[in-house]
């Protein structure tokens, strides 16, 4: 009789820890998309989508650490990221100008047009990644410009975590493309991936 009742004691317990483990996985797939919204409306000025998925990443670091922390305290890291996040938003959108300039060479027929546009995409996919890998480790008081050079070596050192980082724009690309306000929120999902990426690296070091 008490080995049965161990038993079922034990049978639900394992039941509810398996509960437990999904309704937490849940919680931060919501998460997630939630803080995809976040990072958007963060990144409505254009500038600063450098600290808004810097803010964003360091809200879902809190997440998973089991910390506190909400809107709140995604704002005050934005304040703080945006200080010198702003010129990395901007000189991402110089490239993105760079890149279009060489697809216009491309279609003009220019000689060299479509090495030089395959060149400057591929650069700016890399500097895509490298960027989400840098508002992946951010943390107050870090400069955007020693962040975004140690990402550098990242995205060349860890083809395979670019390569997952390189599928998550992808995702958001055509999400957007094809339903436009799915692309909101799987913009947090990419945040979870950078951090997924980085943590995976920091292990691996």
């Amino acid at each position: 009789m008490t080995q049965t009742r161990t038993k079922a004691r034990t049978a639900a317990a394992t039941v509810t820890r398996r509960e437990s483990a999904f309704a937490e996985r849940f919680a931060l797939f919501a998460e997630c998309l939630l803080t995809g919204v976040w990072i958007a409306v963060a990144s409505l000025p254009v500038v600063t989508y450098p600290a808004a998925f810097a803010a964003g990443s360091r809200h879902l670091r809190r997440r998973t650490g089991h910390e506190a922390g909400g809107w709140r305290e995604f704002v005050a890291d934005f304040r703080l990221a945006v200080r010198g996040g702003w010129l990395a938003g901007l000189a991402g959108w110089a490239a993105a100008l760079a890149v279009w300039v060489d697809v216009q060479a491309v279609r003009a027929g220019i000689p060299g047009g479509p090495f030089v546009g395959a060149v400057g995409l591929f650069a700016l996919i890399g500097l895509a990644v490298a960027g989400l890998r840098a508002a992946a480790v951010w943390e107050p008081g870090a400069r955007w410009r020693e962040l975004l050079a140690a990402a550098g070596r990242r995205t060349v050192l860890d083809p395979a975590g670019s390569f997952l980082l390189v599928g998550g724009l992808a995702v958001v690309a055509v999400s957007g493309w094809f339903v436009p306000p799915l692309g909101i929120p799987v913009l947090g999902a990419v945040a979870a991936a950078a951090l997924a990426v980085e943590e995976r690296g920091r292990r691996r070091r």
